[in-house]
């Protein structure tokens, strides 16, 4: 199974779990519970059909063997009834598959999948659905074997949703960094305190009252967590229980479409209707999908409800080569006008199981280009004892209270000067006292002892600004192009009152000596530029060569304050062995590692 796209992607392109409704990722292969549709258009599709005698029409069965989805002719219309998409024989397939899940349900060793048990009360039933909440929050997007430590992790934290309600954003962000959309872990968040402030800290029992109480929670999130945890017959549908039912009901047509998830979400109800075991029913659908009819390589023969799918059977039909149609028997028979099916786009040839779900066009990422400032403080030159600037994203949208190194987002151009003019205007914006503009022997310092001279004692001096190249990151709708600089600043302490001591030692790993300095003095009240809205440029940077850089989005990324919090840090320093255990995505662990690359000639 896929877990990411390259090495260049911090978000994971495989996953067990739906996003539901509160955002939408990328859709992805595999076994991911990705949002509905694929990569690619049938461009075909309403061409007409050739000639089963004619010389490209006839296959033999070991062409339709070796064919794949890439490989199909055009496609035609096959008259069927709009029943064919309909679950006719829900209790025997159920029992099939039940009967399958007993048998594997412990194979990937998921720690919160566990039997539904009739005894629990209705507090022990809520435990359960915490559990299984958390569970299928890390699923969205993100695959099973990534998910376990940081679940195990997470129930060792927060064992009860009263402790995950009285933690704050920083303490969940650091459990759930490297998960990826990280918006989850602040909707989460969210939930629980909810759940505790207005629920009795409980989750509803329902799926209609949690969808509509819970932050983050969707339509499928609340149908998993109330037929497991509950034992309410409601139905879900992720990305593998789409691709699951599109072919049991063999449903061709683009598959976001309302009318073709109403047909899913139906197809999906009749599976739990009157039973026993809804939420056993829901996972076994999940796994069925996940594990065996997967996306490419689909296991048929080994599929417990291959006998009622309606894709093999049509599959089947195409590998007996027949000169007539490629058709089942059941549709053989043109249907009542009444029940023709109006919803399917004619089917391309072969018709394969993997030719379902019909693949859709995908949208292009859109591409922009952030300018990174890697701003380093020492006290002198040559001082071991090294600082990091930090700010903190805003708490909604991409990577949501994370931090990151200043930056300045969506530039149009990106000059070495326009850059260093960025850095500048950054630190006017954090520090207390900034440091003068930078002279041009910034980007080429002679010695190290001109540098040294060249430093007020009572001011910091950006000394040196070195271009540290692009970092390619991929969002699932954002490719980011990081373009990265090292800026020195030297000189201009903050001093070591008693405040700046407290706050230095938040940042700090438990038994460092104190510093023999402190960085320059901070903004430690909530900042103009992170009030709920964009900081707008009051002027725009040029190049050497003239070219106006327009920034877009007219905001510098910067910390975030919490409501409620009049003293939290906009920014901060951490010292340099602290900054990948800080609270930052992998895009900027990314450009941390790619500037460190820098200081081996440092002063070459």
């Amino acid at each position: 199974m896929k877990r990411k796209l390259s090495v260049s992607s911090e978000e994971w392109d495989g996953s067990d779990s739906d996003p539901d409704d509160a955002y939408k990722p990328k859709a992805v292969a595999g076994s991911s519970r990705a949002p509905l549709g694929s990569s690619t258009k049938n461009k075909k599709a309403r061409a007409p059909p050739k000639k089963p005698g004619s010389k490209k029409g006839g296959k033999s069965k070991k062409d339709v063997d070796n064919a794949s989805e890439d490989d199909v002719e055009e496609g035609r219309d096959v008259p069927h009834a709009a029943s064919m998409h309909t679950v006719t024989h829900a209790k025997d397939t159920r029992k099939a598959l039940l009967a399958w899940y007993d048998t594997i349900h412990e194979v990937r060793g998921m720690p919160w999948r566990k039997p539904f048990n009739d005894s629990w009360n209705e507090e022990e039933r809520a435990q359960r659905a915490y559990e299984v909440w958390i569970s299928e929050i890390m699923l969205q997007q993100t695959q099973v074997v990534t998910v376990i430590p940081y679940y195990n992790k997470w129930m060792s934290k927060f064992p009860t949703i009263e402790d995950l309600a009285e933690s704050d954003i920083d303490t969940v962000n650091s459990l759930w960094k490297g998960l990826g959309y990280y918006s989850r872990a602040a909707r989460i968040l969210q939930g629980a305190q909810k759940a505790v402030k207005e629920l009795g800290g409980r989750l509803p029992d329902n799926a209609i009252d949690m969808e509509s109480k819970i932050p983050g929670i969707g339509r499928y999130s609340a149908g998993a967590i109330c037929s497991i945890a509950y034992n309410q017959c409601v139905p879900v549908v992720d990305g593998n229980v789409n691709r699951l039912l599109s072919r049991f009901l063999a449903f061709y047509t683009p598959p976001k479409a309302k009318q073709a998830l109403d047909v899913l979400w139906a197809g999906a109800a009749a599976m739990v209707e009157g039973a026993d075991r809804p939420g056993d029913t829901n996972q076994a659908l999940i796994e069925l999908g996940a594990t065996v009819c997967k996306v490419h390589d689909p296991l048929c023969d080994t599929c417990p409800v291959q006998q009622w799918c309606r894709a093999h059977a049509r599959q089947r039909a195409n590998e007996e080569v027949q000169p007539e149609a490629h058709a089942s028997s059941s549709e053989q028979q043109l249907p009542d006008i009444e029940d023709l099916c109006t919803l399917c786009r004619p089917l391309p040839v072969p018709t394969l199981v993997t030719l379902y779900p019909m693949k859709v066009e995908r949208k292009k990422a859109r591409e922009e280009l952030d300018v990174v400032s890697v701003i380093e403080w020492r006290a002198a030159v040559d001082e071991e004892d090294r600082w990091f600037l930090l700010v903190r994203r805003p708490q909604g949208g991409l990577l949501a209270g994370l931090h990151e190194f200043p930056t300045i987002p969506d530039v149009s151009v990106a000059t070495p000067d326009s850059m260093t003019d960025f850095a500048q205007s950054s630190l006017r914006q954090l520090l207390v006292h900034p440091p003068p503009p930078p002279s041009p022997a910034v980007r080429s310092p002679t010695r190290h002892s001109d540098i040294q001279a060249s430093i007020p004692e009572d001011n910091p001096r950006i000394v040196k600004a070195k271009p540290a190249g692009d970092v390619l990151h991929i969002f699932s709708h954002i490719k980011k192009t990081y373009r990265v600089q090292w800026v020195l600043l030297v000189g201009g302490s903050g001093g070591r009152g008693e405040e700046e001591r407290v706050i230095a030692g938040q940042y700090s790993v438990s038994g460092d000596p104190p510093p023999a300095a402190l960085p320059p003095t901070l903004h430690t009240s909530p900042h103009p530029y992170a009030k709920g809205h964009a900081a707008k440029r009051t002027g725009i940077a040029k190049s050497k060569e003239g070219t106006a850089l327009a920034v877009k989005k007219k905001k510098l990324i910067a910390a975030d304050s919490v409501q409620g919090s009049s003293t939290r840090l906009e920014a901060m320093w951490v010292r340099m062995d602290d900054v990948p255990k800080a609270n930052i995505g992998t895009g900027v662990l990314k450009v941390w590692k790619q500037v460190r690359t820098l200081w081996d000639s440092e002063f070459e």
